[in-house]
């Protein structure tokens, strides 16, 4: 009997470690990248260039403007990345022995980077929508500002105001974004550890930058159209008459491709990039650290 409670919690702790492990990298790498990425929704909502939005944020709104919303960005990484990267590594486990141990094709890692994209983003939603709200608060004319304290405060707020499944606004195009974003940075890393490592013979250091990198290349690059459309449904409001300015993600997306065209979609690419590609570099350089912990602790 005392042998077999070790060999449980084992057991239960190799299950949920990479949950535990997604989680807690994510979250160390939003600790580092908030500013870049409040910046980056400023900029989407039309208030300039990066050098504009850091200079009028910081002189009228203080320095710690820049970390608006960090607490809805950590509460989003302990839902939305434990989920997708748990998921991710959970199902490609239960493939690569389908596989008998063989490396899985890039098309089966990009269904289940599409996968567990849409299971992250589906228990993230709420939390994304409420660090959305948050950034965008301060842009909105005094009247209409919600002023939430915190996450909870703005889940809270749009429960109260809007019920329970308003935190679901905006959940469609959150979830494709997502598996856009997940299919491009999850497979391609996998593809890239393979041949980094096993066709170049780099070294582990290398190999992980090298991979990290190309993921964050191509997660932002697959992601920012859907990201758009999301941003601009989740910061909505309604004019006078009570009506909203879209009816939806594809009439969100029809009206932007015929007013801006297709490059409408890549506005502020070159913040997006610098956001989303250092955000899944550290976390895959994070989740690396973490990993090679557990091993000399014997976890």
């Amino acid at each position: 009997m005392a042998e077999g409670k070790p060999k449980a919690q084992a057991g239960v702790w190799n299950t949920v470690k990479p949950f535990v492990n997604g989680g807690a990298s994510g979250m160390l790498a939003t600790c580092v990248i908030q500013p870049i990425d409040m910046i980056k929704v400023r900029i989407q909502l039309g208030q300039g260039s990066a050098l504009q939005v850091s200079k009028t944020m910081i002189a009228n709104e203080g320095f710690g403007s820049l970390y608006k919303g960090l607490s809805a960005g950590l509460l989003r990484q302990a839902t939305y990345t434990t989920a997708r990267l748990g998921s991710f590594r959970v199902l490609t486990n239960k493939a690569v022995e389908a596989n008998d141990g063989k490396p899985l094709p890039l098309l089966q890692k990009a269904l289940i980077g599409l996968t567990a994209g849409a299971i992250g983003a589906t228990v993230g939603s709420p939390a994304d929508l409420a660090l959305i709200r948050m950034q965008a608060d301060a842009t909105l004319p005094a009247a209409q500002r919600r002023h939430y304290k915190n996450a909870f405060h703005a889940l809270y707020r749009i429960v109260a105001d809007e019920g329970v499944l308003a935190l679901w606004k905006g959940a469609g195009p959150t979830v494709v974004r997502a598996m856009a974003l997940n299919m491009g940075m999850l497979a391609s890393y996998d593809q890239s550890i393979e041949f980094f490592r096993d066709s170049l013979g780099l070294g582990e250091v290398s190999t992980v930058v090298g991979a990290s990198a190309v993921s964050g290349f191509f997660a932002a690059a697959c992601s920012l159209p859907f990201d758009y459309v999301k941003t601009q449904i989740q910061k909505m409001q309604p004019d006078a008459t009570g009506k909203y300015p879209y009816t939806g993600s594809m009439d969100c997306a029809l009206k932007t491709l015929k007013s801006g065209g297709p490059l409408k979609f890549y506005t502020g690419f070159p913040v997006y990039c610098v956001r989303i590609a250092p955000h899944v570099m550290m976390t895959w350089i994070f989740l690396n650290q973490i990993q090679k912990a557990e091993k000399k602790i014997g976890w």
